[in-house]
């Protein structure tokens, strides 16, 4: 599987009207706090590649029946790009059940604390996706569309369908990470 994603910046209040006029359905506000680490003998920025924490916490009681709600702790690796068009990478993600416990073993393994970046989320679903309206902590107001799927090229297409009906301009995507920005902006 592969998470097929489009990432532009937007103004929330726009896109939330727009989102009611779809019958875009609530699937609750998240706050996540991602702890990315640096590998000890290669560079993840080099390679591509993101290891990560994430520690979330359910902001509403609104959440959708599908939806895990309350804390969770979560550890993610994400790899390289695999296209140009569309923020798409393989993911592998599980769930921890003592994430400060797993930061501790990484360390132990020489993995080293790189970045923070913490955001506030409000989730919707739309046509098979999730429309994600998210505030990033130092970098501002950004939407995301994304899926999994085993077939890039629909998904990316359906993405672009999705940007298209939100009113925004698909060629306007940021194929950078949220951790990217970040570190571009401290330079």
């Amino acid at each position: 599987m592969y998470e097929v994603e489009m990432k532009l910046r937007a103004d929330h209040d726009r896109l939330r009207e727009r989102l009611g006029a779809l019958n875009a359905g609530s699937a609750g506000r998240v706050r996540q706090v991602d702890t990315y680490y640096d590998h000890p003998t290669r560079s993840f920025a080099d390679t591509d590649e993101a290891l990560r924490i994430r520690r979330e916490t359910a902001e509403s009681e609104d959440e959708s029946e599908d939806d895990e709600a309350g804390d969770r702790t979560r550890v993610t690796y994400k790899g390289p790009l695999l296209e140009a068009e569309s923020k798409t990478r393989a993911e592998l993600e599980t769930g921890v059940a003592d994430g400060e416990t797993l930061a501790s073993i990484l360390g132990k393994l020489g993995f080293e604390a790189a970045a923070t970046v913490e955001k506030d989320r409000e989730r919707f679903r739309y046509d098979g996706y999730t429309v994600t309206l998210d505030t990033v902590s130092g970098l501002g107001e950004f939407v995301e569309v994304e899926t999994e799927a085993e077939t890039i090229e629909p998904a990316r297409e359906g993405a672009v369908d999705v940007l298209e009906q939100l009113g925004l301009d698909p060629d306007t995507q940021i194929r950078r990470s949220y951790l990217g920005l970040l570190l571009d902006d401290a330079e």
